[in-house]
């Protein structure tokens, strides 16, 4: 699969289930005390007013809240539906449609940290290293990286969610092949935190969390 017919896949998917995915998702920080212990760690980071890019920040969950914690966040998706979403619930904050394989408004060096929140699984493994490179380019020196994934060696396939007719591949990644893929592109490893998967709440698989900076 090439690079256009991934990231294609992946906005018609996220454009046909906005609505639904943001209402079944609403309240998955107030639930998940380690996830938001460890976005509170990554604002800490990167000091208040510290200016940040949520990429792939879909309905803006994460992004509003890493805004209530003092930083100076904007949102990037592919999915125009998503921000439609993320921009009613979050007026003051800034959401642009893209990619984050290319993210050509920010100059090398721009941001003092970058969140890749579940965003990643649907980028195919053979470009991560191109993913990890740009998100190590626009980063300024000391400037941390948290990435969120699902903990697994195969994929998990959602065909039709919610009744709708798309389907799309959510990749699950090992945390030390991760680590070692983050290092090759530059980056220092800070911590890997994860947890074990919460079934009350939907989840079959444990949940990674990685923190790495910028020399």
């Amino acid at each position: 699969m090439t690079a256009s017919d991934f990231l294609t896949t992946t906005r018609t998917f996220y454009d046909a289930v906005a609505d639904d995915y943001a209402e079944h998702f609403r309240d998955v920080l107030t639930v998940s005390p380690v996830d938001r212990a460890l976005l509170v760690a990554f604002a800490e980071l990167v000091g208040e007013g510290g200016r940040v890019a949520d990429l792939g920040c879909g309905p803006g969950r994460v992004t509003g809240f890493l805004a209530s914690l003092g930083l100076d966040i904007s949102g990037l998706d592919l999915s125009e539906s998503m921000l439609a979403i993320a921009r009613r619930e979050n007026p003051g904050i800034r959401f642009e449609r893209g990619s984050m394989l290319s993210l050509d408004g920010h100059g090398d060096g721009s941001l003092d940290g970058v969140v890749s929140w579940y965003s990643s699984i649907h980028t195919p493994v053979d470009t991560l290293p191109a993913l990890f490179a740009e998100f190590h380019r626009v980063l300024a020196p000391g400037g941390p990286l948290l990435l969120a994934f699902q903990v697994g060696d195969e994929p998990r396939r959602h065909e039709r969610p919610w009744g709708h007719a798309v389907t799309l591949d959510f990749q699950r990644r090992r945390p030390e092949r991760i680590t070692g893929l983050l290092a090759a592109a530059g980056f220092a490893p800070l911590s890997c935190t994860v947890r074990e998967a919460d079934p009350e709440h939907g989840e079959s698989t444990p949940h990674a969390f990685l923190i790495a900076r910028k020399p």
